[in-house]
C-alpha cells in the first residue's frame, strides 16, 4: 500500500473524526466507506429493494416485538 499525505481543513478533520466507529479506525476506512455510499447500487440490489418494498406494503412483514414474543424473548 502506498502512503501519502494530504492537507485538509480542521473542519474536515473534525468531521472525519466524528465518523469514526472505533478509536483505531483509519481515515482510509472512513473515506472508503463514504465513497462506497456514493456508488450506484447493483441491479440485483435494486431488485431486492423493490421486492422488499412490495413485501412491506403488502403486509408480509412482522414487527420485531412480535418476533420476540414468538421466540419467548
Amino acid at each position: 500500500m502506498a502512503t501519502t499525505t494530504i492537507q485538509i481543513s480542521k473542519n474536515l478533520l473534525e468531521s472525519l473524526k466524528a465518523r469514526k466507529m472505533y478509536d483505531k479506525e483509519s481515515y482510509e476506512d472512513i473515506i472508503r466507506d463514504l465513497l462506497e455510499d456514493l456508488m450506484e447500487l447493483s441491479e440485483e440490489t435494486k431488485r431486492d429493494i423493490t421486492i422488499s418494498e412490495k413485501e412491506i406494503t403488502g403486509g408480509k412483514t412482522i414487527h420485531f416485538a412480535e418476533v420476540k414474543r414468538r421466540l419467548g424473548l
